[in-house]
């Protein structure tokens, strides 16, 4: 009789544990999924503070982490400090994980924006003079971007068969063109110091450039189809997590469509629903 005596209290007392340990797991695991971190480049901040009002009365709570250059959302999220990123296209994405070894994933699309040449100097690419100084980003995708949209206007011929050109892939350059290569944040600050900077359209619009001041446009066609930007996740296995799956469908409507052509002034499309 003493033996179950002891049992029962020794249940009595244990019991209440295991509860208590059971609540402050379910707890810390609401908790730990109760907020989503998105990185965001800061040009993009209206947009996604938009979906996060909106996401908030769907009991979704994001985190906008904003950044300036494209070189820390693909490791903040690879490293868990964000759970998504909105920021890339597929070309760079894709050579952001062949280099870095990471299986980053696309899990719904944004927009797309076409890659603009700009100056202070002239007013046409024709005007271009042997020996002109053009800057143009230095990542893998929009370097070669940006000297197929100085092909396309008949300033220098690439090697063919090249995905990702760079200037060492320049097979003709008859104008003896000087390319200065940099950090795609810093395309637009250089105008002062070249006669042509090829610029990516976020980065325009952060420097207040207007899209309608642009001496040459990047044609939108099938072969556009790398340069769509999307919402990022880690890893295939996020593409099934339905709080993701509710950022996406948050992001693609018509509101955020409305939005996209406020911000960029009408020089960025929605991609979830074009035609190409």
């Amino acid at each position: 009789m003493k033996f179950w005596k002891r049992a029962i209290i020794t249940l009595a007392l244990v019991l209440p544990l295991f509860v208590l340990a059971a609540c402050g797991k379910s707890s810390a695991s609401t908790s730990k999924n109760a907020t989503v971190k998105v990185g965001i480049m800061s040009t993009d901040k209206e947009i996604w503070a938009d979906i996060q009002s909106r996401l908030k009365k769907q009991g979704v709570t994001i985190k906008l982490v904003q950044f300036t250059d494209y070189n820390q959302p693909n490791q903040a999220l690879e490293d868990g400090d964000i759970q998504l990123n909105a920021f890339q296209h597929h070309n760079f994405l894709d050579n952001w994980n062949k280099k870095h070894h990471t299986k980053i994933v696309d899990i719904g699309a944004t927009y797309i924006g076409p890659m603009r040449a700009y100056s202070n100097k002239i007013k046409s690419l024709k005007e271009v003079k042997a020996g002109d100084k053009i800057s143009l980003p230095n990542d893998p995708s929009n370097e070669g971007r940006a000297l197929q949209l100085l092909a396309q206007n008949g300033l220098l011929t690439l090697k063919k068969g090249v995905a990702s050109p760079t200037i060492r892939d320049i097979s003709e350059n008859k104008l003896n063109l000087k390319f200065t290569e940099l950090d795609a944040a810093q395309t637009a600050r250089s105008l002062d110091d070249v006669t042509v900077a090829v610029v990516n359209n976020d980065i325009a619009a952060a420097a207040n450039l207007k899209p309608a001041n642009a001496i040459a446009v990047e044609k939108i066609t099938k072969q556009s189809k790398p340069w769509v930007n999307f919402i990022a996740a880690k890893s295939a296995k996020d593409k099934n997590n339905a709080t993701y799956k509710k950022i996406v469908k948050a992001y693609q409507t018509k509101r955020t469509a409305e939005l996209l052509k406020k911000v960029y002034k009408g020089s960025t499309l929605p991609a979830w629903n074009y035609k190409f």
